[in-house]
């Protein structure tokens, strides 16, 4: 079974922060993690040219830590030891990859703030730079897991996201859904009515499923769901299917099996990163 020592949180001293405190406080919990680290970056560049009169004899370090120590010693309702990290650097991600690096970090989670309150931290660099899973939370989300998604092309690189579904489930007892989405082939649909192939694709990718799933370890117990290709695209159905079935946490590889070099991020979860989901996001490396 998998297992996670180390967590960092990267925080930004915005209003997600109080939520991204509270999940890690869960996680860590639930899955007997060793430390949390709570990580800020001061863009100082930003503000001295400025305000470099007025800060002069301000230690920013100081501050924004005692204020991220009594906010985490406030929220953070774990046992799971914790300490909080201050750093000036440019670059947020570079900033990350390194610490992810030094602390030997499994997780890093993110905040996942709406397209019109920001970018947040989250960015497809820091999707590509980190080589641990990256859990995507949304802003307000409950911290709690009573209904697992697992997203599968039925891949050999979707086969290790299952491992961690196996964790979560048996850290809180939850269920465990294997979601893939199919389409019809638009290549086909000129010379063959869609209404015919449909069921036979549908068929097809049933057997494809329950083939793949009988290959897992610990299979018992896992459901299967096929859900159709609409018009719009893979991530953006998988995505409206969770949200109507109340999935509080969706497991998705970082590679599919489309892709043609280990070093790209498949374009399917690219996608679901930047469509920034209203549920958890947990992409597995």
């Amino acid at each position: 079974m998998e297992k996670f020592n180390n967590i960092l949180v990267a925080l930004d001293l915005s209003d997600i922060d109080n939520t991204l405190i509270k999940y890690a406080a869960f996680l860590a919990e639930t899955l007997k993690v060793e430390k949390v680290y709570f990580v800020h970056n001061i863009k100082k560049y930003e503000i001295t040219a400025l305000f470099q009169e007025q800060l002069k004899d301000i230690n920013l370090d100081e501050i924004i830590g005692d204020e991220l120590n009594e906010k985490v010693e406030s929220l953070f309702t774990s046992k799971v030891d914790w300490e909080v990290l201050i750093s000036e650097d440019p670059y947020t991600e570079s900033l990350i990859n390194y610490i992810t690096n030094k602390y030997y970090i499994d997780l890093v989670i993110v905040g996942n703030k709406k397209k019109t309150k920001g970018t947040g931290i989250v960015s497809s660099k820091l999707l590509r730079l980190l080589k641990c899973d990256i859990l995507s939370i949304p802003r307000d989300f409950s911290a709690q897991v009573n209904n697992i998604w697992v997203g599968t092309d039925f891949s050999r690189e979707s086969k290790k996201i299952f491992n961690i579904a196996q964790m979560l489930r048996e850290a809180t007892s939850s269920p465990i859904t294997a979601a893939h989405v199919y389409s019809v082939p638009v290549q086909f649909s000129p010379y063959i009515p869609k209404e015919s192939m449909e069921p036979k694709i549908e068929k097809h990718i049933k057997q494809k499923s329950e083939k793949f799933l009988s290959k897992l370890t610990n299979k018992e117990g896992i459901n299967s769901l096929i859900i159709p290709g609409r018009d719009s695209s893979i991530a953006s159905n998988l995505l409206e299917f969770a949200k109507n079935n109340k999935v509080d946490i969706l497991i998705v590889a970082d590679k599919g099996s489309n892709n043609i070099s280990n070093l790209l991020v498949g374009s399917v979860t690219e996608e679901l990163f930047g469509e920034r989901p209203e549920i958890p996001l947990w992409i597995s490396k």
